[in-house]
């Protein structure tokens, strides 16, 4: 199956963004991907305030999830949105949600994300997502079409190894991780994270992320990636600007590279 990886700069107009994502979603169509997926805030990046909630929208009033339905029904293909900011229907909750579009443009699966990006680096840049956002509390997995299960999360869920292991326990094969990964963390963090995070659960990795940056005095660190279940990384981003990958998956992989190296198979109880 083909999946391809899309890398934006989103800025803060929705509707400027939802234009940029539509033309290399499209570009990736046309490569002949079959399952497409965009990084982490694919509609909107702004500073983390807890005044924020005023300046979102609910799911059904989001014209984010209108537009890639709509797109996913056209060209027929999986849309997987990294993330769009939703405000909760009942409180002024905001959630970072994932969301998973079928070929009917109908939402197959949402994922909300569990570890939200709070820290403080050495550099003094300082991010506080949970001043506006609230976490989720489940993890998701979506099939997509036989031995192709998705294990959805975001970002910062990258950094917990133990929720992929979950996933992979509940039959997960490919795992999503749209982003909106630092570039001062992303030199040293993001391509050994997500090589990790393949080798450990014997699953394929698809990675797209946000580089350069809009907002203020952030940077994104790009280098969208898509990775084996060997740790291979089999296409990625070759600029700094926006971009698209594709790669086919070869999914005999999976069961080749478990039964090499059977992770699951030895679970002991660790005394101290």
């Amino acid at each position: 199956m083909r999946f391809s990886c899309i890398q934006l700069i989103s800025g803060e107009s929705i509707q400027d963004n939802l234009l940029r994502a539509e033309a290399l979603i499209r570009k990736a169509s046309d490569q002949g991907a079959q399952v497409v997926c965009t990084p982490e805030v694919t509609d909107q990046m702004l500073e983390n305030r807890s005044d924020r909630v005023v300046e979102c929208f609910t799911q059904h009033e989001h014209p984010a999830v209108s537009f890639f339905s709509n797109l996913a029904q056209e060209l027929s293909l999986y849309l997987l949105i990294g993330s769009i900011v939703i405000k909760s229907d009942e409180t002024s909750a905001l959630y970072n949600r994932s969301f998973l579009f079928d070929p009917e443009g109908r939402i197959q699966a949402i994922y909300d994300k569990m570890h939200l990006c709070d820290t403080e680096l050495p550099t003094g840049e300082k991010y506080q997502e949970s001043s506006c956002f609230h976490h989720g509390n489940r993890a998701v997995i979506s099939e997509i079409k036989q031995d192709v299960v998705l294990g959805m999360s975001i970002c910062r869920d990258l950094r917990y190894p133990q929720m992929y292991r979950a996933l992979a326990r509940q039959g997960a094969t490919v795992m999503s991780i749209p982003s909106a990964w630092l570039a001062t963390t992303g030199v040293l963090h993001w391509e050994v994270l997500l090589r990790a995070r393949a080798i450990e659960t014997g699953c394929f990795i698809i990675a797209p992320n946000q580089v350069g940056g809009q907002t203020g005095n952030r940077k994104n660190y790009g280098n969208s990636m898509i990775i084996n279940p060997w740790g291979e990384i089999i296409a990625h981003t070759q600029n700094e600007g926006e971009d698209v990958i594709v790669a086919d998956l070869d999914l005999s992989l999976v069961a080749q590279a478990r039964k090499a190296i059977p992770c699951f198979s030895h679970n002991p109880d660790y005394v101290f």
